[in-house]
């Protein structure tokens, strides 16, 4: 008995049990990242051209959601390498944005609207200003 669990221990850290539902929830969680870093910079360069009394508060709070932001990406990046995650494309369509990737050897799908990306993005974006 104390061989059979020890072999479940090897097995459990050389191969993290990632389900259908975490990769995706990554994948999801990354794309929309992606989206949230575009509106900040177009954000910001409209900031400079308004005419805004403190252009340069606004937009340093700006970029320091985009520094927390590319943070986030970074440990998704992570994640996606021990759970043997790769993104291989991302295409711009008319009604949303889908992401082609492979997840332990099997090509894989995702398929966002943008009317789903814009309101989570805003979620998003007023979520990084609470905390």
């Amino acid at each position: 008995m104390a061989i059979r669990y020890a072999d479940e221990q090897v097995r459990e850290r050389e191969a993290p049990g990632y389900s259908a539902e975490d990769e995706t929830t990554l994948v999801q969680r990354y794309i929309l990242l992606g989206i949230v870093m575009l509106v900040l910079d177009h954000d910001i360069r409209v900031m400079g051209t308004g005419a805004i009394k403190l252009p340069r508060l606004y937009e340093s709070l700006l970029r320091g959601i985009q520094d927390r932001v590319l943070l986030e990406q970074a440990a998704l990046r992570l994640r996606f390498r021990k759970a043997g995650i790769k993104l291989m494309e991302e295409r711009r369509l008319k009604d949303g944005m889908e992401t082609v990737y492979i997840c332990q050897g099997s090509t894989k799908r995702c398929y966002l609207p943008w009317s789903y990306l814009k309101a989570e993005s805003e979620q998003a974006i007023k979520q990084y200003f609470k905390s």
